[in-house]
């Protein structure tokens, strides 16, 4: 059995000081940490420079933006030329709590060939319109993989196998900017991946917080509209093998939901 040698991945555009808090806070679990600076206009490279004397961190500036997917990309190859097995992407806005990296990275050490997807536990802040409409994103992700196992397609704190997600990478000129998190959720489940769903707790920080977000409605609905009907078309082709395969040998070891 494969063993895990994880790293926590950090993809950032534009978070401005959040990022440097986010950083510090993944440092403080005494992990390995790797960002990568999307094309970013704000400083964010000179916001890191303080905490660049602690050797578990590295930092990689892309000059143009090219979006999460691209981002994560980038920061999987290095990381596997780093001698790193699995990667755990977390947001650089502060949403996702360092403090789950160790449970992450323990589920990685006893099931080294899953994936683990964070599933979200919401608090008051989570605005009612992100919380409910990615209920239908969700849905035609678990349409496409045969309920395969994924609990939320949109939810960014996951540990990959490295290697697998870079496959995933390589069979598609997608996944490379919003549509990044769900496409690669359902193509994994596809290559029969295992995948393991943790609760998560995410919390949307206000702007006097210092919260960012990317997120444009009609945009990025449109750019997930567009990736579900490709991966529609997709699942078609797939279904008598999807049909024939059986269940996601880990979704017993899941947590059930409330």
């Amino acid at each position: 059995m494969p063993d895990s040698r994880p790293v926590v991945l950090i993809p950032s555009y534009n978070t401005g000081p959040i990022l440097p808090s986010t950083v510090a806070a993944a440092l403080a679990q005494g992990v390995p940490v790797r960002v990568v600076i999307d094309g970013s206009t704000d400083g964010s490279p000179d916001l890191l420079q303080p905490l660049l004397s602690d050797p578990r961190l590295k930092v990689t500036r892309l000059e143009k933006n090219a979006g999460k997917g691209s981002a994560v990309l980038r920061g999987t190859r290095d990381a596997l030329a780093e001698g790193f097995t699995h990667v755990l992407c977390m947001d650089a806005d502060g949403q996702h709590p360092a403090e789950m990296i160790p449970k992450y990275f323990e589920l990685s050490h006893q099931h080294p060939q899953a994936a683990v997807f964070g599933r979200p536990v919401f608090d008051a802040s989570a605005p009612a319109l992100r919380v409910n409409g990615r209920k239908v994103s969700n849905f035609w992700a678990n349409l496409e993989t045969m309920g395969w196992g994924i609990d939320d397609s949109l939810f960014g704190m996951r540990l990959y196998p490295a290697a697998e997600l870079i496959e995933v990478f390589e069979s598609t000129c997608f996944a490379r900017r919003f549509d990044f998190d769900p496409e690669v959720a359902v193509r994994l489940a596809w290559r029969g991946v295992p995948i393991l769903n943790l609760p998560t707790p995410v919390r949307y920080l206000s702007r006097e917080e210092g919260g960012v977000s990317q997120f444009r409605y009609l945009r990025d609905n449109a750019l997930l509209t567009w990736m579900h009907t490709r991966l529609f078309l997709g699942f078609l082709v797939r279904l008598p093998w999807l049909a024939l395969r059986g269940e996601n040998p880990l979704h017993p070891f899941s947590p059930p939901h409330p």
